[in-house]
């Protein structure tokens, strides 16, 4: 647990150039926030502001150019690959638009492999409970084409949160999900949030982030605005409220020829 006056993410002066040639670009230029632990944050942007650059960081998938990245009051963005690799494991669950899912492999084996790379005991027995809190303790032995879209982002999910991280990332979540399936998704998130999990998610969809808790909005690598979010949505009463929708705009279809 974090002390309370000490914040579980923190960045200071983040920079981050690519080179390209003769030229440089700032992906990020000189950021610097606080991220408390059990927040729920959207991180939002146009393509090219720097958001996903800043998820890899966050990620340990990146080092800054220049800047420090505190993480559970750890120094990490200098550490060397190894180390980077063990934060990673323990520290991060990370969830993908495109679930990254084993092809090959039932649901229950996709979400042992973080337990396999951390060598942990009773992998078998912590990732069935997993799934069980996604909601799919009866899909364990199903093979991600045996599962819907919402299915395998739910056995991401379950993957992510099995070595108990200190935060979830998750990169666009529901981008390659339907309405329901996104509310879905949105309302899991919540319910993991609520039981103080930090959650940071990159998303470009503002209902999204209406169901976050704070925004940190960039542009052109740069921390434009940061703001705890007013009239916060609640995924299951958004979902309820979608499905009534639905469901009347059915019965107004005519039947028949």
């Amino acid at each position: 647990m974090q002390k309370a006056d000490v914040p579980l993410i923190q960045v200071r002066d983040l920079m981050k150039i690519f080179k390209m040639g003769e030229h440089e670009v700032r992906a990020l230029n000189g950021v610097s926030f606080a991220i408390q632990e059990g927040e729920m944050v959207a991180i939002m942007g146009p393509s090219g502001s720097g958001k996903s650059t800043l998820m890899n960081i966050l990620g340990c998938l990146d080092r800054p150019t220049s800047g420090a990245y505190f993480l559970n009051e750890r120094e990490v963005s200098s550490l060397g690959a190894n180390a980077l690799a063990r934060v990673r494991n323990k520290e991060i669950g990370f969830v993908f638009q495109s679930f990254n899912l084993l092809p090959r492999t039932s649901a229950l084996e996709n979400v042992e492999l973080p337990l396999v790379y951390s060598g942990t005991s009773n992998r078998r027995k912590k990732a069935r409970a997993a799934l069980e809190k996604v909601g799919l303790g009866d899909r364990v032995n199903h093979k991600p084409n045996e599962l819907s879209g919402g299915q395998q982002q739910r056995v991401a999910i379950a993957r992510a949160i099995v070595n108990e991280p200190t935060m979830i990332l998750a990169d666009e979540p529901t981008g390659n999900l339907d309405s329901r399936n996104s509310y879905e998704i949105m309302e899991l998130f919540q319910e993991l949030n609520d039981t103080g999990r930090t959650i940071v998610i990159v998303t470009h969809e503002s209902d999204i982030a209406q169901m976050c808790k704070r925004t940190l909005h960039f542009v052109d690598g740069l921390l434009d605005q940061d703001f705890a979010v007013e009239d916060r949505i609640n995924a299951r009463e958004a979902l309820n409220e979608w499905l009534k929708a639905r469901e009347q705009r059915e019965h107004k279809l005519p039947v028949g020829p």
